[in-house]
């Protein structure tokens, strides 16, 4: 049976449990979150609608754990959202995306551009320049990337047409 604590994530994205500073996510720096605390895993949720924001490994013995502030008996588990979630992905240069395990190739014409997809449990809607692309989910993989990738820059010796051995 797990405990939960509330606490506020400090600027750097830390909270403090049981005299030990820990990474909550630097994105929810500010903010209110609830800490579900089990025996190998810390969830970190928004105690308003108890929606699962990240997890941790847990490093607390179960001696802190017992004498933390504020400890109340845990709830029902958080749960991750079930809305769609929104990523930009770079095409390669031969037009293929990848999001969440899945390739799409967009096409050649599509090479480096970066385009937006909506992933829901059941289908990828990819924005490009030439309209809406409805694609079935493959698979079950949970978006771990949001961020498209920067173009890679080429070294010197690539620019100069040079070789490397």
């Amino acid at each position: 049976m797990g405990l939960e604590v509330d606490r506020t994530v400090n600027r750097d994205g830390k909270i403090s449990l049981g005299q030990q500073v820990i990474l909550a996510a630097e994105i929810l720096a500010g903010r209110r979150v609830g800490v579900r605390i089990d025996s190998a895993t810390l969830a970190f949720f928004d105690p308003d609608t108890r929606q699962l924001l990240r997890t941790r490994p847990n490093p607390l013995t179960p001696q802190q754990i017992i004498g933390l502030r504020g400890a109340r008996p845990a709830g029902p588990p958080p749960q991750p959202s079930t809305d769609p979630v929104r990523v930009q992905r770079r095409a390669s240069n031969s037009g293929v995306v990848m999001v969440a395990w899945q390739k799409v190739a967009l096409g050649r014409v599509h090479a480096g551009k970066t385009v937006t997809i909506t992933v829901s449990d059941t289908e990828l809607v990819i924005e490009c320049d030439d309209g809406l692309r409805t694609i079935r989910r493959t698979n079950d993989h949970p978006v771990t990337r949001i961020k498209a990738h920067r173009p890679r820059k080429p070294r010197r010796a690539e620019q100069e047409g040079t070789m490397l051995r």
